[in-house]
């Protein structure tokens, strides 16, 4: 008689689920990656856009403190700027800082601005 035994089929099913759960795992793995990056790169973008604003104020307007969300576009997106004074007279250090995901991805951009 010549067939394959219930064992080896039950071994072979047990090697083919194993293989994929490890390509879906994987799979699931790098789809988080890429929308991570892609949440990085939003507000990295969206960071310059809101740093070149504030620094395009004129010297007057300039706040200390600062704060805001992306809205309407963006508006889980949320930020605060800080201007603090430096060792050097002549520069004022404007800290951005951008936060998503209820606040737990954060990514700040240090500019250094003409008093």
């Amino acid at each position: 008689m010549k067939g394959f035994t219930l064992l080896e089929v039950v071994i072979a099913l047990a090697i083919m689920t194993g293989v994929i759960l490890t390509v879906i795992t994987s799979f699931n793995y790098h789809l988080s990656i890429a929308g991570r990056d892609r949440e990085e790169t939003v507000s990295l973008l969206l960071a310059r856009e809101k740093l070149e604003e504030i620094e395009l104020r004129s010297k007057k307007e300039i706040q200390t403190f600062q704060d805001g969300t992306f809205a309407p576009e963006h508006p889980e997106i949320s930020w605060k700027a800080e201007i603090s004074p430096t060792e050097v007279d002549l520069f004022k250090k404007l800290t951005l800082t951008v936060m998503w995901g209820n606040g737990k991805r954060t990514l700040s951009l240090v500019h250094y601005i003409e008093q």
